[in-house]
């Protein structure tokens, strides 16, 4: 059997579960899952190598309606990016959600990859609404599948994959076999304690809130880490930091916990605060932070 491999785009509107689906197709917790939207902000590959082919499976950020600031932009940047450069896309939608914008309608259907049309969370409703979704589905979207799955319960997921490798072109490997993503270790410190943050704190500090990686030492038995925590008002950055620092050193608490389960070792962080004035509108912090897609 030839040798297949190739690129696979997760695309869809916020909360639609991409991130869960991305993380259980893949077997690992690459992506940040966290019901609020826009979690994922980057595109993030996750590499998955069997013996007859190579998938290369993309997490997008969230379908927005409307760009508020540069940020959302670059954002969506990534989402056209996957759209135009992946042998397959699925777009991925809520049951009780399945409507996309009518501008990125027309961008799916006239893209060249093979499409498949998933319906997740189908385990929310009872089978006559799902018969009713099905067709209204089937009768505004044009692809070469339509399935029904539920990510979060692993419900048809193989037969998803299956379907998505009958589609890969025969290609020799793009990356090594033992090598799972293309984001570097710092960008998985930065969505971890940025999606703690999400969890934490309320109203619009978690989306004004941007993480980086100053400072990362592995040692035999732990990792040392400086974190940066950038947010664009002193107001925001009181409300980050809490009375007594209370509120900060929840956060890096909770933080430490995924963080030492991710990396399978100890982990000593120190977060810092910092604001920088409307860094979200600022194309050069915004490509310090890696929303270029470049």
């Amino acid at each position: 059997m030839a040798f297949k491999a190739g690129f696979v785009s997760i695309i869809g509107m916020p909360n639609a579960g991409k991130s869960t689906l991305y993380n259980a197709l893949m077997g690992d917790k690459l992506a940040i899952v966290n019901p609020k939207a826009q979690t994922t902000r980057h595109r993030i590959l996750g590499i998955k190598t069997g013996e007859n082919a190579q998938v290369i499976y993309s997490d997008t950020p969230g379908i927005l309606r409307k760009a508020s600031y540069k940020m959302h932009e670059k954002m969506m940047a990534a989402v056209h990016e996957s759209m135009d450069d992946s042998d397959v896309l699925i777009l991925l939608l809520d049951v009780r959600a399945t409507e996309i914008p009518e501008e990125l309608l027309r961008r799916f259907e006239k893209s060249s990859a093979k499409k498949i049309v998933a319906i997740n969370k189908i385990d929310t409703v009872k089978q006559n609404q799902l018969e009713a979704v099905m067709l209204k589905v089937a009768g505004t979207y044009k692809a070469d599948a339509f399935m029904l799955l539920s990510a979060l319960n692993n419900f048809q997921l193989d037969k998803l994959e299956n379907e998505v490798i009958s589609y890969l072109p025969e290609h020799p490997a793009y990356f090594p076999e033992d090598q799972i993503t293309d984001r570097s270790e710092r960008f998985f410190v930065n969505e971890i304690i940025r999606n703690h943050a999400l969890k934490l704190y309320q109203d619009e500090v978690p989306y004004s809130l941007e993480v980086t990686t100053l400072f990362f030492k592995e040692e035999e038995k732990i990792i040392r880490l400086s974190c940066e925590l950038v947010v664009e008002r002193d107001s925001q950055k009181r409300i980050i930091i809490g009375n007594k620092g209370e509120a900060i050193k929840r956060l890096g608490t909770n933080a430490r916990k995924d963080l030492e389960a991710f990396f399978g070792k100890h982990i000593f962080v120190e977060l810092f605060v910092k604001v920088r004035e409307d860094w979200r509108n600022s194309k050069n912090m915004l490509k310090q932070f890696g929303y270029d897609p470049d």
